[in-house]
C-alpha cells in the first residue's frame, strides 16, 4: 500500500456501478466476461481506502433516466460518492424542464451521452444536440465527452461553440494504444486542448492496450501528449473501475499514473489526484 501525504485529497473522477443485465449491458461482451456481474459501492469502497482516495465520481453506463435514479440512490446511501454524471435526452424538446427537475439533487454534477456508439459520428453538432448543450450551460451542469479519435474534430467544433460550458474528455478519447498509433489522434487532441473550457480524464487507457501483455512504457507516448496538451491544471485521474478489471486491477491503473507523475511537483500531483476533479465537478 502506498502512503500518501495526509494533505493530499484524492478523488477517483471516473467509475461505474451497475446491477448486471445481459440485455441492457450487451456492450459487456464475452471477452469482458470478468465484469459480467454486479458492481456496487461495497465493492469499490475497500479499493478507494486501500489507495488513499477520499471519494469518487460515478458515471452513467446506461442511457436512461432510470440510471440517474439508481446512481443517485447509491450516492444518498454512500458518503464517498461525491458526484454523479447522469444521462438525459439532450435532443428532447423538454430537456430544460428535465434539467430543472434535477436541480434538487446536489450530487448530480453533469451528464454524458455515449457519442462513441452513435452511427452519426457528428451527432453532437446537430441543432437538437447543441440546444441540449446550451441548456446544460444555463443550468450549470458539466458535460463528459465520450468519443473515439475519429470524433475529436467534431468535439473541437462543439466546445468552441460553447466557450462557457465545462467539458471533460473521457479516456483521452481512446487512442489505438494496442496498435501503437499516435499521430492523427495526437494532432486532433492538441486542437481540442486549445480550448480552455475542456479538461481531460486520464482514464480508460488499459482497455485500449493489449489486455494481457501491456507494459507501462506502452502508454508513455500517449501520456506525454496528454500532459503537454492539457497541462497539470486540466487533468483528472479516473480508474474506469470496474471496466479496468478486464485489463488489470485498480492498483495497476493507479500505479500507471503514479509512475508518470514522478517528475511533477507536489502541487501539480495534488491537482491531478483530486484538486482538478473537485474544482471541475464542484464537489
Amino acid at each position: 500500500m502506498t502512503h500518501e501525504p495526509s494533505a493530499l485529497l484524492k478523488i477517483d473522477a471516473h467509475q461505474h456501478f451497475w446491477q448486471y443485465n445481459p440485455v441492457r449491458d450487451a456492450w459487456i461482451d464475452e471477452p469482458m466476461a470478468a465484469i459480467q456481474r454486479d458492481f456496487l459501492p461495497p465493492d469499490l469502497a475497500p479499493l478507494l481506502r486501500q489507495h488513499g482516495f477520499a471519494g469518487s465520481v460515478v458515471v452513467q453506463s446506461d442511457q436512461s433516466e432510470a440510471e440517474n435514479d439508481f446512481q443517485l440512490r447509491q450516492a444518498d446511501q454512500y458518503e464517498f460518492i461525491k458526484g454523479v454524471v447522469g444521462w438525459v435526452d439532450l435532443q428532447a424538446a423538454a430537456v430544460a424542464e428535465r434539467l430543472a427537475y434535477y436541480q434538487q439533487f446536489p450530487k448530480l454534477k453533469g451528464f454524458r451521452h455515449v457519442l462513441q456508439g452513435e452511427a452519426d459520428r457528428a451527432l453532437m453538432l446537430t441543432p437538437a444536440f447543441r440546444r441540449g448543450i446550451a441548456a446544460l450551460e444555463r443550468h450549470g451542469y458539466t458535460y463528459d465527452l465520450l468519443v473515439f479519435p475519429d470524433q475529436l474534430r467534431y468535439a473541437t467544433e462543439l466546445v468552441a461553440a460553447f466557450p462557457q460550458q465545462r467539458f471533460v474528455l473521457d479516456h483521452i478519447a481512446k487512442p489505438p494504444i494496442k496498435a501503437g498509433e499516435v499521430g492523427t489522434w495526437a494532432a486532433d487532441l492538441r486542437a481540442l486542448a486549445q480550448h480552455d473550457n475542456v479538461s481531460c480524464k486520464v482514464s480508460g487507457m488499459v482497455t485500449e492496450a493489449d489486455w494481457q501483455q501491456w507494459q507501462p512504457q506502452d502508454f508513455r507516448p500517449y501520456l506525454d501528449v496528454v500532459f503537454e496538451a492539457f497541462g497539470p491544471r486540466r487533468l483528472l485521474f479516473g480508474s474506469d473501475w470496474p471496466v479496468c478489471q478486464v485489463a488489470g486491477g485498480y492498483g495497476a491503473v493507479v500505479e500507471l499514473a503514479q509512475h508518470h507523475l514522478t517528475t511533477f511537483s507536489a502541487a501539480e500531483q495534488a491537482l491531478f489526484w483530486g484538486g482538478n476533479a473537485t474544482a471541475f465537478y464542484q464537489l
